[in-house]
């Protein structure tokens, strides 16, 4: 996963001996470790490989004229995949709140508004057989 200028994620399959210079430095700052799979490979590059599958998908979508276009729809793209699409391995909030740490918050309200909700109801059933 690459961060790009405006802090959104950008998922990256390399092959098996190639990490651009840039990126090594920032994941050595980051104090993190660059971990290489298999290149086409889902069993280990599955989360990668499902995001190129959703990109392909939707970019074929619809014919472009110029590069311009193209690219535009890539950079909406992304923004919906990191800040719109809630993604279920992440316990069903975005990439963007998982990174930023605002998902435990985000799950504790919901399960606040789920107990509510769930009294409520029963408040209402309980005067409905009454």
């Amino acid at each position: 996963m690459a961060i790009t200028s405006n802090k959104q994620f950008v998922p990256r399959c390399y092959g098996p001996s190639y990490i651009a210079g840039e990126l090594a430095e920032f994941i050595e700052a980051q104090g993190m470790s660059h971990v290489r799979g298999a290149p086409l490979h889902p069993q280990t590059q599955g989360k990668i490989e499902r995001w190129h599958r959703i990109l392909k998908n939707r970019i074929l979508l619809e014919n472009y004229f110029l590069p311009g276009d193209l690219e535009a729809q890539i950079e909406a793209f992304i923004e919906h995949y990191n800040h719109r699409r809630y993604h279920e391995s992440l316990n069903n909030v975005t990439p963007a709140d998982a990174y930023f740490g605002r998902a435990e918050t985000i799950i504790k309200q919901r399960e606040r508004i789920k107990r509510k909700t769930i009294e409520q109801r029963r408040l209402q059933h309980r005067k409905l057989t009454a």
